[in-house]
């Protein structure tokens, strides 16, 4: 049977090397931007790649520009580093005027990249607004430097679709922008019309939330602009291969999306630190493409009406059904 499947789309981080409070010596060796790509060119599948800026060292836009080309890829969305050290107490919210001004330079030169790779958006993701200990900071005050700072980057780029990634937690103890309901209210205060929200589905699963109903929340909202996939073990932001530990929540949450007619890059945000990176890729999209068929085979109308009446095991049995005769190994 053949069947049109959605583009899908990977971090580079994917295809790169990790290290961390262990294994500080890292689990391979280094990735350089170039070579990301080039792995990323490997899988197959994929249309499209989130690139994080700055690029590693030596690495121009004119070089990254033609390794996407010559590896048949495009740009989704540029991700700049505003979480390393000298973003340690915040980004937007750092309490030093001088280094918040610091992380609004790096945004603005992360637009500019943007528009050189003809992306569809800047992705936020501050990671290091946010607080450790109780009593450690003003929440007003952080409300008010991550809310203005937001809306000053968007209004300085009117061209650009900007979409925050939200976090409950990592690296800070307690990220400000943590859940769905509190980005997009964040987001209503700004009075912007070019800021929406990547939703993470590892991010709201282990942050207590159903990725479903947080991607429906941010649809009659207007305001569910990109996504990612993963998995995880609901205690942490492990970044596994999608569909290895929760099937049936990711079947939802796709679900949710269809039923809401989302048009978007089916993208992964993995960390395969241990696999081998491209493999990881093609077994996540393996299963994509399974979740894919299945969504088209499903009974929408008979799931609709075992909803209508609560009815969990009616719901689960067409889930069931369709779900796991279909994640099935490609002919």
């Amino acid at each position: 049977m053949m069947t049109d499947y959605p583009p899908f789309g990977a971090g580079l981080w994917h295809f790169a090397s990790y290290v961390d409070r262990y294994a500080t010596d890292g689990y391979a060796a280094p990735v350089s931007t170039l070579e990301q790509i080039a792995r990323a060119g490997e899988v197959g599948d994929l249309t499209y790649v989130d690139v994080p800026y700055p690029f590693t060292d030596g690495v121009t836009i004119e070089q990254v520009k033609a390794a996407l080309t010559q590896n048949g890829l495009q740009a989704v969305g540029v991700t700049p580093e505003i979480y390393m050290r000298r973003f340690r107490k915040g980004a937007f919210t750092n309490p030093d005027a001088a280094v918040r001004a610091q992380a609004g330079a790096v945004l603005n030169e992360a637009a500019d990249v943007v528009r050189a790779l003809d992306a569809r958006y800047l992705k936020v993701w501050p990671g290091q607004d946010g607080w450790d200990y109780p009593f450690q900071v003003d929440h007003h005050q952080q409300w008010t430097l991550a809310v203005s700072g937001m809306r000053d980057l968007a209004l300085a780029n009117p061209d650009i679709k900007i979409v925050i990634e939200y976090k409950p937690r990592e690296p800070r103890q307690k990220m400000f922008w943590d859940s769905a309901a509190k980005t997009a209210l964040g987001i209503k205060a700004m009075g912007v019309e070019n800021v929406g929200v990547l939703l993470d589905f590892g991010h709201a699963l282990f942050g207590g939330e159903s990725p479903a109903a947080a991607a429906q929340l941010l649809i009659d909202h207007d305001l569910l602009w990109a996504m990612d996939v993963n998995d995880n073990l609901r205690g942490w932001d492990d970044d596994m291969v999608v569909g290895t530990v929760h099937p049936v929540e990711v079947f939802e949450f796709f679900y949710t999306l269809k039923v809401n007619n989302w048009q978007g890059v089916w993208q992964l945000d993995q960390f395969p630190f241990r696999e081998d990176t491209v493999e990881a890729a093609r077994l996540s999209i393996r299963f994509l493409k399974g979740i894919h068929r299945a969504l088209e085979e499903l009974d929408i109308a008979a799931l609709r009406e075992a909803q209508s009446n609560e009815d969990a095991l009616g719901a689960q049995r067409l889930v069931q059904d369709v779900l796991f005769s279909c994640l099935r190994s490609e002919s």
